[in-house]
């Protein structure tokens, strides 16, 4: 039975490793698999999902007109659905997966965050949170050695960042997963 799995965690946390590992499975094992990443995410070139220990695939990107079901309906001999940076999914596109899971039969595996930089829900995670059948949390330490459950977005100087857009796509020089206690205190390094 197919199942919509929502692995979430602070930055720097393993996601993305954990998602290209769970591809490599699927195709030693001879079956195939979409990925699906955040199409404003071109660090690393267009549709490129790369990890930080330097994996990588070439995967779909997706924005927010994107038709998850309707992209999944039309492909063929799909043993998988892979998803990075599922925080940027609308609540829509979130049912979208579950319709892949409930009507295709098809598992849907998603990646992402579960905050912003302000402790906030994206609506992604939000919706991920409340429909998904199996919640995973993947696990990082803030500089302190306690669990990081937050993303504290930093400047130049490692000073907390408290306002600006929800959404800025950035790495190791814009963010740092902490602890609640340094996330509140703005405290980035130990």
């Amino acid at each position: 039975m197919a199942c919509l799995y929502f692995f979430y965690s602070a930055m720097n946390a393993g996601k993305t490793t954990s998602l290209l590992q769970t591809d490599h499975n699927y195709h030693e094992k001879g079956m195939s698999t979409l990925l699906f990443t955040y199409a404003m995410d071109t660090r690393y070139g267009p549709g490129m999902i790369t990890s930080r220990i330097g994996l990588k695939k070439q995967a779909i990107t997706f924005d927010e007109d994107f038709d998850f079901f309707c992209y999944v309906k039309g492909a063929k001999k799909v043993a998988c659905v892979l998803v990075d940076e599922a925080q940027f999914l609308s609540k829509k596109q979130v049912d979208q997966l579950g319709d892949v899971v409930d009507l295709l039969n098809i598992p849907v595996l998603t990646y992402g965050l579960r905050t912003d930089f302000m402790g906030n829900d994206f609506d992604g995670s939000q919706r991920l949170l409340a429909i998904a059948d199996i919640l995973v949390e993947l696990k990082t330490i803030c500089h302190c050695g306690k669990k990081a459950t937050m993303n504290m977005r930093i400047d130049e100087n490692g000073n907390k960042v408290s306002c600006g857009e929800q959404i800025e796509i950035g790495g190791n020089e814009k963010y740092v997963s902490v602890c609640r206690k340094h996330f509140k205190n703005g405290k980035s390094k130990s």
